[in-house]
């Protein structure tokens, strides 16, 4: 009976395998296309390219953990990382606190607060993925460390894209430091922001296992092409060549976590 389960469910996990990735595909090729279209059309495009791109990349990691969780945990979870994220920025760019002072420019729209909705969007466009490092790298939550250190990598996994993602944004005009810091224009502080908000989103989302191939290919997908962007194209070697080894450390040791474990 068991078997014939899964030769039944068969055809429906191929639909699904082909949507998730197309549509990994389909971002992939709109964060390409984000030069040409620049150099195209000048850099008036950025904004409503890089939105277009982010809301893609968002669909996209909806699409997968939908399959492995179901449309209602899913959505609990958007609107739990969504709504911590909106929070945490609202209270950034008017308190300061975590992350800084900075405050938004007029170039991402709409706002809320004067929190571009784009941003809550954002934490949930990479954050699964991050939980699937942690998930790579220490296995099984089943005792307590397990899980403190599953919170810990999670929020480091995702802080490391950020070390692209700040300088890039800053240089594209999306905001503005009151006062710029050491790493490129950003304060350091800025960073101990993203690993409390990161944690604490963690904790109170739980996520349960995520399928790893997918989401690790957004990984791997959104450390090359920001490589390869901020190098190449956009003028920012440094938070290229920072980002690159930050992340690709995280890679490092979710594959040696994986390879390591024991097959049970």
């Amino acid at each position: 009976m068991t078997s014939l389960v899964r030769f039944l469910r068969q055809p429906a996990q191929l639909h699904d395998n082909r949507v998730q990735y197309g549509l990994i595909v389909l971002w992939a090729l709109v964060m390409i296309a984000l030069p040409i279209a620049r150099w195209i059309a000048g850099d008036a495009i950025i904004p409503g390219w890089a939105t277009m791109a982010a809301i893609v990349q968002a669909i996209a990691v909806g699409v997968v953990v939908r399959a492995a969780w179901g449309w209602r945990k899913t959505a609990i979870t958007f609107v739990i990382v969504s709504g911590i994220g909106w929070t945490a920025e609202f209270m950034g760019h008017r308190t300061g606190f975590p992350f800084g002072s900075y405050h938004y420019t007029d170039a991402l729209q709409p706002q809320i607060g004067g929190v571009p909705l784009l941003i809550p969007v954002a934490w949930f466009m990479l954050l699964p993925s991050a939980w699937v490092m942690a998930q790579l790298i220490i296995g099984e939550r089943d005792t307590l460390f397990k899980q403190i250190t599953f919170v810990a990598i999670s929020a480091l996994a995702l802080t490391a894209w950020d070390l692209f993602l700040d300088p890039q944004m800053v240089g594209w005009g999306f905001w503005v430091w009151d006062q710029p810091g050491v790493y490129f224009g950003i304060p350091l502080v800025n960073y101990l922001g993203w690993l409390l908000v990161s944690a604490i989103i963690t904790v109170v989302a739980r996520p349960a296992r995520l399928p790893i191939m997918p989401l690790a290919a957004v990984y791997a997908l959104v450390w090359f092409l920001q490589s390869v962007g901020l190098g190449v194209f956009w003028g920012q070697p440094g938070p290229a060549i920072v980002g690159c080894v930050a992340m690709g450390s995280i890679m490092v040791a979710a594959y040696w976590g994986h390879h390591q474990r024991p097959r049970s």
